[in-house]
C-alpha cells in the first residue's frame, strides 16, 4: 500500500472516531421539548414557607390583589373621615393592604388545609386583603364604636360580619368587622381597639401565625394557644364593649349623618 493510500485511511479513521466521540455532544445540545401545559400548570409558581400555589392559583390570586388596590382607592378616604369625626386613632394605615407575601400564604395555607376548595373558594373567604384599625381609650371606646359602624353603614357600606370578643375568657379581645364597598362590593376589614387590646393582638400574631402553619405540631399549637390566651386575659374590658352590636341590630340612627367627603 502507497504512503497516499495509507494517509487516507488513517484520516478516514480519524473522521470517524471523532464523529463518534461528537454524536453525544451534538444531541444533548438540542433543546429539551417544551413543558406541557398540564406539567406548567403542576409546577409551583409561588412557594413560601413549605406552602406552594400552582400557576393558575397564583394567577388568581394576583387578580384579586388587584381588585383590592382599586377598592382600596375607594374606601381609604371614608375611613379617614370616620376616623375625624369619631376621634379615633387611625392604627396601622400605611398597611391597609394587605402584601402579596401574606395574602398567598393564606391561601395556600387553606388550600393545603381544604384541599377539595378551588383558589376561587378560599379567595371568596378572604375578608382582609384592605383593612383598617380604628382605637379609642377605653373610655371613649364604645361610643366610638358605635358611632363610626354608624356612619359607615349610612354611607352604604355593608356589614357582612360582626364579631364582638370582649369579655371572651383567653380569646382575642377587640371588635373585628367585615365590610362590603357598594361600588364592586370588595370586602374589608375594620377592627375596632383600644390601646391595651391593640398591643395584646400585635404580641399575638406572630405566635397566631406559627399556630396555623402546617408544619407547627400540635404539642406546640397547644403551647402557642395557652401564650395567647395569657396575653389577652390581661386586656381590661371597656365600659359597655361587650354589648356592642352591628347595625342596624342594636338601634336606627336617630341623628344627622354627615356626609363621607369632607
Amino acid at each position: 500500500m502507497t504512503f497516499r493510500r495509507r494517509s487516507i485511511r488513517r484520516a478516514l479513521g480519524t473522521a470517524a472516531v471523532l464523529s463518534a466521540l461528537l454524536a453525544p455532544t451534538a444531541a444533548a445540545s438540542q433543546p429539551s421539548p417544551a413543558p406541557t401545559a398540564q406539567q406548567t400548570a403542576r409546577e409551583p409558581a409561588w412557594a413560601g414557607e413549605g406552602l406552594t400555589l400552582d400557576s393558575e392559583e397564583n394567577a388568581a390570586v394576583d387578580a384579586y390583589l388587584d381588585r383590592a388596590a382599586e377598592a382600596e382607592r375607594r374606601i381609604s378616604p371614608e375611613l379617614v373621615r370616620v376616623a375625624e369625626l369619631t376621634a379615633a386613632e387611625l392604627v396601622g394605615f400605611d398597611n391597609r393592604l394587605k402584601t402579596e407575601g401574606s395574602l398567598k400564604r393564606k391561601v395556600a395555607t387553606w388550600l393545603d388545609e381544604s384541599p377539595e376548595k378551588s383558589v376561587d373558594d378560599v379567595l371568596a373567604e378572604i375578608n382582609d386583603s384592605v383593612r383598617y384599625t380604628l382605637q379609642w381609650e377605653d373610655g371613649e371606646y364604645s361610643e366610638g364604636v358605635a358611632d363610626a359602624a354608624e356612619l359607615l353603614h349610612a354611607w352604604h357600606h355593608a356589614p357582612a360580619r360582626w364579631s364582638n370578643t370582649w369579655g371572651s375568657t383567653g380569646r382575642y379581645q377587640a371588635v373585628n368587622s367585615t365590610w362590603r364597598e357598594p361600588a364592586a362590593a370588595h370586602p374589608f376589614e375594620v377592627q375596632f381597639h383600644t390601646p391595651a387590646s391593640r398591643a395584646a393582638a400585635t404580641l399575638t400574631h406572630p405566635l397566631y401565625e406559627e399556630e396555623r402553619l402546617p408544619s407547627t405540631s400540635p404539642e406546640r399549637a397547644a403551647e402557642l394557644r395557652e401564650q395567647q390566651a395569657f396575653i389577652f386575659g390581661a386586656v381590661p374590658v371597656p365600659e359597655g364593649a361587650e354589648r356592642l352590636a352591628a347595625p342596624g341590630v342594636s338601634s336606627p340612627a336617630t341623628r344627622p349623618v354627615p356626609a363621607p367627603v369632607g
